[in-house]
């Protein structure tokens, strides 16, 4: 169950605007406590999900809540159909994998994961199969398709094979360039940043790897015994655009000697006011580049 405010933080719809939106459009039917406080279940956190993803394509809130939930199952469809690949051999990949791990079958999505890394290399096996199957994991959640344990069992060996392939990377006795590689602490989807770990280091960048959910006073005291030329963060759930800003505003005003780069929601990240010392990375081929320019350049 959720109060208002964590809906707010898990949507990034601001609570005046989710109450003017249930009075409105009748877009929400929230449960009451004893006391008459709102709370929400899954099914209504996926139903503003959804309002939210839909607006953003183009209809108005107003279309969108008129909408039935068959129709918006319909749109969500075809949103997971547009994420079909069009390399038949990376859809193979996808698809096999995706059905091995709703059905809990650890073997097999152990094998293909596996054989695709070993074949293609884990930045073409990552970005062309695991982000797109991540991707489509998220949208059959928004239709209620699968379970948060089936999610968490895909996403942990995932995590396990990235770990892998990190640890086979031998350590630099000397690197002239140091990276912070960290979550906000209401942030712990780690994927993406455990991707990141492993392209800085087989580029011979030193990683200090944080984690997810990393209080800010955690980001000054590896500081202090550190010295950081860049940090990279995801913003990977959505929230309020001003929330957003403000944190990126206390990193910038407290670190203001080191390159922050973040990455992750596309659609959050293009709404940010970014500061000077900070820069969004918009893709997988950014990131590389970034890292050979300041390689080449150190």
């Amino acid at each position: 169950m959720y109060s208002i405010s964590e809906l707010e933080q898990l949507s990034g719809v601001q609570t005046h605007t989710i109450r003017i939106w249930e009075r409105r459009y009748k877009a929400l039917t929230p449960m009451r406590s004893a006391g008459n406080t709102r709370f929400y279940d899954d099914h209504q956190l996926r139903k503003l999900l959804n309002i939210v993803s839909l607006s953003q394509s183009g209809l108005k809130i107003s279309q969108v809540c008129a909408l039935s939930e068959q129709e918006i199952d319909n749109l969500l469809k075809k949103e997971i159909d547009s994420t079909v690949s069009p390399d038949a051999n990376c859809e193979f990949y996808i698809s096999q994998l995706l059905g091995f791990g709703l059905a809990y079958n650890e073997r097999e999505f152990d094998e293909l994961i596996s054989k695709c890394i070993a074949d293609f290399g884990l930045p073409f096996a990552y970005k062309n199969v695991i982000y797109p199957l991540l991707v489509r994991l998220g949208l059959m959640w928004r239709r209620d398709n699968i379970c948060p344990a089936q999610e968490h069992f895909l996403s942990n060996i995932i995590r396990q094979k990235i770990f892998a392939a990190i640890n086979q990377i031998p350590l630099k006795s000397k690197t002239k360039s140091t990276w912070l590689l960290f979550l906000p602490e209401d942030e712990d989807h780690d994927i993406g940043l455990l991707f990141a770990n492993y392209m800085l280091r087989s580029y011979g960048q030193k990683v200090i790897f944080l984690g997810g959910r990393v209080p800010f006073e955690s980001l000054i005291d590896a500081m202090l015994h550190n010295r950081i030329d860049h940090m990279l963060l995801f913003l990977v759930r959505s929230r309020p655009v001003a929330n957003a800003n403000q944190y990126l505003n206390q990193l910038a005003e407290h670190f203001q000697q080191t390159k922050i780069y973040i990455a992750g929601n596309n659609k959050l990240i293009p709404e940010l006011a970014l500061k000077g010392n900070v820069s969004a990375l918009q893709s997988i081929e950014a990131f590389e580049e970034t890292i050979k320019t300041i390689k080449h350049g150190s």
